[in-house]
């Protein structure tokens, strides 16, 4: 397989590696021995490039910012740790064809759709992405170890990046799934669907507690995988709107994505459900039905139904450092009738990997064509675009990193949402503005907890 790329996207040492990226399907070796000493070298300890660009306009990584701000309590909001900066350019309507070349396509058509209140502010870019030393030893360990087979399973990656020098688009994927964030984290936040007319209203006000078994510090790999490689524990509680309050939602995501799970409690009928499906296409219960599984996280859990391509590396205008947003003292404040208020959303120039997914024959899904962009530093899914089944661009995704400096990381804790270019409809989870506390570092919640019995013990009405 070709792969384009743009502008130093090649690690020099690892082009044979490159040259050798995989389309889709097959199961993938580990590299070299050899070859993981990049990590320690030309690549930061999670495999992005340690080097900045030639034109300067993104630094080198130097270790990512871990300064916690004195008297920070767990809990508290984090704050801009770059206040005083001000925006270098700005992106609009008027000008977007000037910066085309670094814009996903669904960013340009949100510019084209509403050119009166839509825009990027462009800051300069820090590499701010981070982790425990642990955390990168473990990634080093990962990249002679793990294994995925291109569709469903993993094996032998385990506390840190699974593929820090990805041989397969699948891999990338996987990189997503399981980048580094707080191993255990209480988020309380609300969701929004806002109409096409700039109608809100409220589609969750929910208490999550999340759990990411794969990043236990005192659990070994085969600990891990003998105990069927659950990596992560989510427990969703409905506080509101009314008609949903009480109703509770239980998952549990496998190594093996085949094995996920999910339960819902439903308040009406006093009784605990196994979801039938939870996956791809299928809307799940935590966005009130409006989101698909799969749109979580901008991309989430099983990848068997697509085919899947790396199209290359490249420099992109995204979201990322986002604490700004935390900031906005109410809803009107950061959210405008058609999109996020511009104000509050801090754009910066990062490299990405790009994957592309279309539909295998034979299989069935709403969106049968996507694009996804990858950070290269912390490997989350920051943006995608969706195409419908008349190859319409239909929604652009997108997520809000923050910097985590008391972790330390960098990710976007429940801040995901999409806008749908073909209705104006556009959804996003978790505000957190007017809340008292922000996504907190918890002690481990027993096993216990994320269970259909803990479901039906906990429910009420």
């Amino acid at each position: 397989m070709r792969i384009r790329v743009r502008r130093k996207v090649v690690f020099p040492i690892l082009g044979s590696i490159l040259c050798a990226l995989l389309c889709c399907g097959a199961a993938v070796a580990a590299v070299s021995a050899e070859q993981a000493q990049a990590l320690k070298t030309t690549l930061t300890p999670m495999g992005a490039e340690r080097a900045g660009n030639k034109e300067g306009t993104i630094p080198a990584w130097d270790g990512g910012y871990t300064k916690v701000p004195k008297g920070y309590v767990n809990g508290d909001l984090r704050r801009d740790p770059f206040p005083q900066e001000k925006p270098l350019l700005s992106i609009t309507a008027q000008n977007v064809e000037q910066y085309a070349d670094r814009l996903n396509d669904g960013t340009k058509a949100m510019l084209k759709k509403y050119p009166a209140t839509f825009r990027l502010d462009v800051y300069p870019t820090h590499r701010t992405a981070a982790a425990p030393q642990w955390v990168y030893d473990n990634t080093f360990r990962n990249a002679t170890r793990g294994k995925e087979d291109g569709n469903h399973i993993l094996s032998g990656a385990y506390g840190g990046i699974p593929f820090p020098i990805p041989q397969s688009p699948t891999e990338i994927i996987w990189n997503h799934l399981l980048h580094w964030r707080i191993p255990s984290a209480l988020e309380v936040g609300r969701g929004y669907l806002v109409s096409a007319s700039g109608q809100r209203v409220m589609m969750s006000d929910m208490k999550t507690q999340h759990q990411f078994p794969y990043y236990f510090k005192d659990v070994s790999p085969e600990e891990f995988y003998r105990n069927g490689g659950l990596w992560r524990q989510v427990y969703f509680s409905s506080i509101g709107p009314p008609m949903h309050a009480g109703e509770l939602m239980v998952g549990n995501n496998k190594t093996d994505l085949r094995a996920d799970e999910a339960w819902i409690y439903l308040t009406g009928q006093r009784r605990t459900r196994k979801l039938p499906n939870p996956c791809c296409d299928t809307p799940s219960p935590a966005a009130n039905g409006l989101m698909s599984f799969d749109e979580i996280d901008i991309i989430f859990g099983r990848m068997d139904r697509f085919n899947w391509k790396i199209v290359g590396k490249k420099e992109m205008y995204i979201p990322y450092n986002c604490n700004r947003f935390d900031e906005g003292k109410s809803l009107d404040a950061v959210m405008l009738p058609h999109h996020l208020n511009p104000d509050y959303v801090r754009w910066e120039l990062h490299r990405v990997w790009v994957v592309e997914g279309n539909l295998k024959p034979g299989m069935r899904h709403q969106a049968p064509k996507c694009r996804l962009y990858f950070d290269e530093d912390t490997w989350q899914a920051v943006t995608g675009d969706r195409w419908d089944a008349k190859g319409q661009l239909w929604k652009t995704e997108f997520a809000l990193s923050q910097v985590l400096p008391d972790i330390p990381a960098v990710y976007a804790p429940g801040r995901f949402g999409f806008y749908d270019l073909i209705s104006g409809a556009w959804i996003f989870q978790f505000f957190e503005q007017g809340m008292k506390e922000h996504v907190k570092s918890m002690p481990r919640f027993p096993d216990s907890l994320f269970t259909p019995d803990s479901m039906g013990a906990l429910g009420v009405r």
